[in-house]
């Protein structure tokens, strides 16, 4: 029986490498559309709370886990001995950035080298982290065909770069549109078969490198965009200009235009990452992505923005940094999600205590702690929002605008208010500073 009959007749068993914000709910859809799914992750805690049916992502309820369980679709393990029982390898590795800001490809590879120990005829083989273009037909295909066998011969190779947008209530793994790139149009051919067992809607591409390039376009187009918007709002602000009225005002126009938003800076998995892989990569071709590195530089700055703007507002109430106790707002990178990867919040925490303040805090519901984080070594836990406990700061900077806080609140009791989100409205000049 060929490998798309097996997918067909959901007979193929599907394993998914790296159980995090991509791989989870990408195991539990394939398990929904009837697949026996195996999760593989050298996160002994993820396995273990997948097994006794407990999620650890925020947006995805235990239930949707349990009744998996029950119904034996979903399997978690660490023993990648069982990778020889699958048909369909999925790898969802991270893809981050070394500390000299160049690609460390070396989940993705370590990975691929673990398959390639596992690797039999007839077997697909899909990466869908993001990543430069040459990675799935150059870096894992000579990885994997170390073992003897042919890409598009012996074994199937495609991409299909994730476009999970976590808490999301409108789009999902299965209404997004799935774009697929084979190493061969065989290869294309069984990958696409494999998602639109599970998707509404997939693109085909002639290439692995045309899908790890659109991935790439789509995360450095937001990039640029938020860049100018942030430049803008440094500039309106010399000119006494509202940004957010501007943009609300250009939104008007029916054509030509799509609404950016400002803020404290980039975060999250993929927009303060993925535009310097193709950075990194053009180097290869002596090609200088001068708008990507620009908006880099600009987004970057977005936290000694802010710092300045808290500084200058805390001035002219006569208090000085040294003496002042501020609490920020959020420390998740996005609304209404606990994730904090790379979060403009834990940039602007450390440059406060740089700069010598009395007493920084932390308050977001959805983080309740505050750990070692990559180069951040907080130890910090998340401050209760009470009456009492906002009179003790000098100033709230609003960083993250999680839609569960009650901001008439927060103005009413907090003596100076720096946002960065426009969260406050109406404006109050008295005690709100845009930033």
């Amino acid at each position: 029986m060929s490998l798309i009959e097996k997918i067909t007749n959901k007979s193929a068993r599907i394993g998914v490498i790296g159980l995090g914000y991509v791989g989870l709910p990408l195991a539990i859809e394939f398990g929904k559309a009837g697949f026996k799914v195996k999760g593989f992750d050298i996160d002994f805690s993820k396995i273990e709370q997948l097994k006794r049916g407990q999620s650890y992502i925020q947006h995805i309820s235990s239930e949707k886990i349990q009744d998996l369980l029950k119904s034996d679709r979903l399997h978690a393990t660490a023993n990648f001995d069982e990778l020889m029982e699958i048909d369909c390898i999925i790898i969802c590795l991270p893809t981050p950035l070394n500390k000299n800001r160049e690609p460390d490809l070396s989940y993705v590879l370590n990975a691929t080298k673990v398959v390639a120990e596992y690797l039999r005829p007839g077997q697909l083989i899909v990466l869908e982290s993001t990543t430069y273009p040459g990675t799935t037909d150059e870096d894992m295909r000579h990885i994997l065909e170390e073992t003897g066998f042919e890409a598009g011969k012996d074994f199937y190779l495609a991409y299909s770069p994730e476009r999970e947008d976590p808490n999301n209530q409108k789009f999902s793994v299965t209404t997004i549109p799935k774009v697929v790139g084979g190493y061969t149009p065989q290869c294309l051919e069984v990958a696409i078969a494999l998602y639109n067992s599970i998707v509404s809607n997939t693109v085909p591409v002639s290439s692995t490198r045309v899908a790890e390039a659109a991935k790439l376009l789509e995360n450095i187009y937001r990039s640029v965009n938020i860049a100018l918007v942030n430049e803008l709002k440094m500039l309106f602000d010399k000119m006494d200009i509202d940004i957010w009225e501007v943009i609300e005002t250009a939104k008007t126009k029916p054509f030509g235009f799509q609404a950016f938003y400002p803020g404290p800076g980039l975060g999250g998995h993929c927009i303060p990452i993925d535009p310097f892989y193709l950075t990194w990569k053009a180097r290869e071709y002596d090609f200088h992505t001068r708008f990507i590195e620009l908006a880099g530089e600009v987004n970057t700055y977005m936290p000694y923005y802010v710092l300045q703007k808290t500084i200058d507002a805390l001035n002219e109430r006569g208090i000085a940094m040294k003496n002042a106790q501020i609490l920020v707002l959020g420390v998740a990178y996005k609304k209404d999600v606990a994730d904090i990867r790379e979060s403009a919040s834990l940039k602007l925490i450390e440059l406060f205590l740089s700069k010598g303040a009395k007493r920084v805090d932390y308050s977001d519901p959805h983080v309740p702690m505050l750990n070692e984080h990559r180069k951040y070594s907080f130890q910090m836990q998340s401050v209760a929002l009470t009456a009492a406990s906002l009179a003790t700061y000098d100033c709230v900077v609003i960083s993250t605008n999680h839609s569960v806080y009650d901001y008439k609140f927060i103005l009413r009791n907090s003596r100076l208010i720096v946002d960065t989100r426009n969260a406050i409205a109406p404006f109050d000049p008295e005690k709100v500073v845009k930033a």
